[in-house]
């Protein structure tokens, strides 16, 4: 079985803004179980005015998976709009949480 190479132009990145009860419910931390799992790089962070903010960069399919999940986070999280831009691909290495901004 041939495996086809991923190259930058099967990759999108997008910007996400999650509302709701997503800060103090552990919504980062999952958010990077789910995205290592998905195979998506980027980042997460929580916003001071209580929203949690993403990049993810990856395939469409993995994207919209990862879109999806977010409209429900963890279990404790309880989220009231998931707002999504495109962004400029960035090609990270790896997902991670970043500082609050």
């Amino acid at each position: 079985m041939l495996v086809k190479k991923m190259t930058n132009s099967n990759f999108i990145c997008v910007h996400v803004f999650i509302s709701g009860t997503v800060q103090g419910v552990g919504y980062r931390y999952s958010t990077v179980q789910e995205a290592q799992k998905l195979g998506i790089k980027g980042w997460v962070r929580n916003l001071s005015d209580g929203r949690v903010e993403a990049i993810f960069e990856g395939t469409e399919p993995m994207i919209e998976e990862m879109v999806q999940w977010c409209h429900q986070g963890p279990r404790s999280a309880k989220v009231s709009d998931v707002t999504v831009e495109t962004a400029e691909l960035q090609l990270y290495k790896k997902f991670e949480v970043k500082e609050t901004a």
